[in-house]
């Protein structure tokens, strides 16, 4: 499995300046075979993990899950 490493601070701020979605982004990585994306900080340190499926459908399911826990998290922040 590739391992992708990436700085989530500045990831995030791309994706805000590009107007796009980290599951668009994710969208254009799928091609085959799974891929662990390591989210760091600016320290290098490990915040979270995602494990890219190697297809699309897949993608969309994790994508729908992770809307509902978050949308779950922002409700018991009320």
């Amino acid at each position: 499995m590739q391992r992708i490493e990436i700085k989530a601070e500045a990831f995030f701020e791309l994706l805000k300046l590009k107007d796009t979605s980290m599951w668009e982004i994710f969208s254009q990585m799928i091609n085959g075979e799974e891929k662990e994306i390591i989210f760091l900080d600016n320290e290098d340190k490990i915040l979270f993990n995602y494990v890219l499926p190697s297809n699309p459908e897949k993608l969309e399911e994790d994508r729908k899950e992770f809307s509902k826990q978050f949308a779950d998290k922002l409700d018991h922040l009320n």
